[in-house]
């Protein structure tokens, strides 16, 4: 038995890029399906980052998911950097007139699905087997298999939402594909508490015995992280014993408002830079982490994902309304040349905030002497305010 269906935009992943995409052409009058593997309450369950750059936060409110984001998120228009219990707040606002929102990716993600759902829209979860075919065709395809039937989308473009282990990206041929990746020799030990924050701003930390941050989901949840050793495994880290390293990395000053307890949620990600190119194959095009990865450290990954989709959408619904292709003939070049600059951002805060295993002596001065710059020049940390509230999109 086999079920055949038609769109517009086949949208491979129901993650955040799937989802604002979708909204995206729907409010265009554009139809799609969205296609994942996992459903969805697997998919909103996800604990990930939550500070959206400026663009994100428009991008949002014009896709028609804002009001909540709005009511609930909070507004940081600054941050601090400290290094050996030395702070300095990079203050957003005087730098760039802007602000960024902190508002948790599982609440955007809700947003995304009940405005979506509410308006009738094409899902297929638990899809196993996806395969995009026919990508230089003008009818391209994606067969998969869900509850035992086997099922196929024609459509008109593929998108390739579906992150770094998806198959999109492994649908475009070895030799059309180039990447670039950079692993870095350690992990990230995330912990969830309803708690309120230790400070109202976040506060990124360079110690000793390695990094450490300081973030929030709202004024009662927060977010800590800790730099540790590539392979770890959380059941090393009770919750005592993760406060306690919390406390010696933030310094005195910053410990003493830090109220602990226990943990709702703890878990390890490994930290790599990477890149794809090109992120167009034929019909099929690339946005999200299908495409490209951030180390967590600046708040990128779903910030570059949304710019990605913003063009992407861009392109589409002017080939629908128009008949015009310039801007999907464009999307990888345009979004390309903006990844790189983010992935460089991204690149620069981790090589300064981190303890790596290999730096020498030398390398160890070098950061130091980076951040006392940072600390002495109006101009450095003006760069950093621009990357952190986001750069245009083109």
């Amino acid at each position: 038995m086999s079920k055949s269906h038609r769109t517009s935009v086949c949208i491979i992943g129901a993650g955040p890029a799937g989802l604002l995409l979708s909204q995206l052409l729907a409010n265009a009058g554009v139809d799609s399906i969205v296609i994942d593997r996992r459903d969805r309450s697997y998919i909103e369950g996800r604990i990930r980052a939550g500070v959206l750059e400026r663009g994100t936060v428009d991008a949002l409110t014009e896709a028609g998911v804002g009001d909540r984001m709005h009511q609930e998120g909070l507004v940081h228009e600054g941050f601090e950097l400290a290094f050996d219990g030395e702070r300095h707040r990079i203050d957003i606002a005087a730098h760039t007139g802007a602000s960024v929102l902190v508002y948790g990716q599982t609440e955007v993600t809700k947003d995304l699905f009940d405005k979506r759902t509410a308006e009738g829209a094409r899902f297929f979860f638990n899809a196993e087997d996806v395969t995009p075919e026919g990508m230089k065709t003008d009818q391209p395809t994606v067969s998969f298999t869900q509850n035992g039937t086997a099922m196929t989308v024609t459509c008109d473009y593929i998108a390739g939402c579906d992150g770094f282990h998806g198959v999109s990206r492994r649908a475009i041929p070895r030799d059309v594909l180039n990447t670039f990746e950079r692993v870095y020799p350690f992990g990230w030990l995330g912990l969830l508490t309803e708690r309120p924050p230790v400070s109202d701003e976040l506060i990124y930390a360079n110690h000793a015995r390695g990094f450490a941050l300081c973030s929030m989901r709202s004024q009662t949840r927060s977010r800590y992280y800790l730099q540790c050793e590539a392979g770890d495994d959380v059941a090393n880290w009770s919750d005592t014993r993760f406060w306690e390293e919390l406390a010696r990395r933030i310094g005195e000053a910053s410990a003493a408002d830090l109220q602990t307890g226990p943990s709702i949620e703890k878990s390890i990600a490994p930290l790599r830079s990477f890149v794809a190119e090109p992120m167009r194959y034929g019909n099929l095009f690339l946005a999200g982490d299908a495409a490209h990865i951030v180390p967590p450290t600046g708040a990128k990954g779903l910030n570059l994902a949304v710019a990605d989709v913003r063009l992407l959408s861009r392109a589409l619904i002017e080939r629908y309304r128009t008949g015009t292709t310039e801007h999907i003939g464009s999307y990888s070049q345009i979004v390309l040349a903006r990844v790189w600059k983010v992935e460089r951002f991204s690149w620069q805060l981790s090589n300064l905030m981190h303890q790596f295993p290999e730096h020498s002596a030398f390398e160890k001065r070098m950061q130091r002497a980076e951040f006392d710059y940072l600390v002495q020049s109006e101009a450095a940390s003006k760069t950093i305010a621009e990357n952190y509230v986001g750069l245009p999109l083109e």
